[in-house]
Parts: structure tokens; C-alpha cells; sequence
């Protein structure tokens, strides 16, 4: 048996979950809940009408090869916030890359919060992620990402990497925001060109009319120790970038700004 036939035949992680919410009696109310394989789903009430989804991945983490997709469906006037139940881990691939898909659909009037957790990657880590969230005309959202290099409390490298991100936003089918991240072994060390060191980045973006209005305070919120940050109002978009030594206080800070755009508690299991 050749080393390719003996990588096709390990074992694959392969999950699908997906929620659709529609508002009933002034709350979001869950419709559809669908899961299968490693992916799960928990919905928990919020304050004043909202809902949390909080997706899962029972396999404990991601290789070469794995599929996971998340699915979320908001009906007009909805407000749901998603998150993750702890950081998404990407190990080393014996070969191939793992997938992750998350889509979403954002109906009129409706509001969404994408607030996953950390995405871990190990060294040999090989994976691809695409996030596409449609919304409408008058939908809102606001999505943030974190990616961490290993965990430096456990003395973790990472030398070699292969690792794609695609974020799109749309409003009315047409692009909104777009942003693709490359991690290869030259962006490693590419210095100045590439993360300059840091083992920690993270992006927030915030599509809503008026959405620059929130960028003095934002300002304002930016400079916690350790962690360099930026953040830039474009139309109807706020958009901010953060890039830490350290995973930890890049989480503080990332808190301390999703906090204020939110002006509501981060989910619970932010604090877990």
C-alpha cells in the first residue's frame, strides 16, 4: 500500500449543522435545527427578544481531509448572535487540507452577530475556510475572527503552515466586504511583509448605516499592552484589525471592543 492510499483510508471528520430562526411574538424563534456527524448545535434565549446558536465540533478539532459546515438562516426582524463553543483547532495534515464552510442568510430588518471563537493552528496545519454572509437590503451584521499561531503556554512553534480564509459579506446579493487571508511558510517569515512576529490577529467588521459613528470610541478603546490595532470607517462598514505577540491579551482586547459595538454581554461561553 503506497503513503497516498494509506492517507485516503484514515478516519475523516465530516459535520453539518444548521439553524433558520424566525421572529414569533416579538422573539427570535427557532424554525429549523438540523445536525449531522461532528457538528452540533445549542440555542439559548437572550435579552429582549434574541437568540444565541452556539456550534460545536464533537471531533475535538480538524486534519487534512475533514469537512465542517455551519448554517444559519435569520427571517426578517431577527436578531441572532453565533458563536463557538471553544476555539476550533486545526492540526497537522497527514495530507490534503481540512474544510470549513460557514454561509448565512440575514433576512430584512434582521441582525446578525458571527463571533466564533480562536481558530488554533498547529505546525503543519493545512486547511481552508470560506464564511459567506448574504444580507438584506437593510439587514446588519458584525463578524469577527481570531486567528492564533499555536499556544505559547505550551512552548508550541509554528513553522510550516498552509492555510486559506475567505470572509464575504454582501448586501442585496451584491459585495459588501471581502477579505482573504494567506498563511503559507514565506508569510511566516516574511517580517514587516507578513505578521512581523505575531502569533495572534483578528479582524471585526461591523456593516450597518452609520456604522463610522462607532470609530471614535473604537479608537478610543484600542492600545491595551501587547496588542497593536487599527480601525477605519468606510462606507457603511467599520473595520478594525488587532495583531498580538501573545493570544490572550489580543482576547482582552477583542472583548473589550466587541463589548462596546455590541452594548450587550459577549456570549457565555466567551467567559467559560
Amino acid at each position: 500500500m503506497n503513503a497516498r492510499a494509506g492517507i485516503d483510508q484514515l478516519q475523516r471528520s465530516t459535520g453539518r449543522a444548521r439553524a433558520a430562526f424566525d421572529r414569533t411574538q416579538g422573539r427570535a424563534a427557532l424554525r429549523v435545527l438540523a445536525q449531522a456527524g461532528s457538528a452540533k448545535a445549542i440555542i439559548l434565549p437572550g435579552a429582549g427578544g434574541h437568540a444565541e446558536a452556539v456550534f460545536l465540533n464533537t471531533s475535538g478539532g480538524l486534519t487534512g481531509g475533514d469537512r465542517l459546515d455551519y448554517a444559519l438562516e435569520l427571517g426578517p426582524g431577527c436578531h441572532v448572535t453565533a458563536t463557538t463553543q471553544t476555539a476550533e483547532r486545526i492540526y497537522r495534515s497527514p495530507g490534503g487540507r481540512a474544510r470549513i464552510g460557514v454561509t448565512a442568510r440575514v433576512g430584512a430588518g434582521a441582525h446578525l452577530d458571527w463571533l466564533p471563537q480562536e481558530t488554533i493552528l498547529f505546525d503543519r496545519a493545512a486547511a481552508q475556510r470560506r464564511t459567506e454572509i448574504d444580507l438584506a437590503p437593510d439587514a446588519t451584521c458584525l463578524m469577527a475572527e481570531t486567528l492564533v499561531l499555536g499556544r505559547a503556554a505550551m512552548g508550541e512553534q509554528v513553522a510550516r503552515v498552509d492555510f486559506t480564509d475567505r470572509r464575504e459579506l454582501r448586501r442585496g446579493g451584491a459585495p459588501l466586504h471581502l477579505e482573504i487571508v494567506r498563511l503559507t511558510d514565506a508569510a511566516l517569515g516574511a517580517g514587516a511583509a507578513g505578521l512581523a512576529g505575531a502569533r495572534a490577529v483578528a479582524s471585526v467588521v461591523l456593516a450597518a448605516p452609520g456604522a463610522g459613528d462607532a470609530l471614535g470610541p473604537v479608537r478610543a478603546a484600542l492600545g491595551m499592552e501587547g496588542v497593536r490595532g487599527a480601525a477605519s470607517a468606510l462606507a457603511g462598514r467599520l473595520v478594525i484589525r488587532l495583531m498580538a505577540a501573545d493570544a490572550w491579551p489580543l482576547r482582552r482586547q477583542m472583548m473589550r471592543l466587541l463589548d462596546l459595538l455590541r452594548r450587550a454581554p459577549l456570549p457565555r461561553v466567551w467567559h467559560c
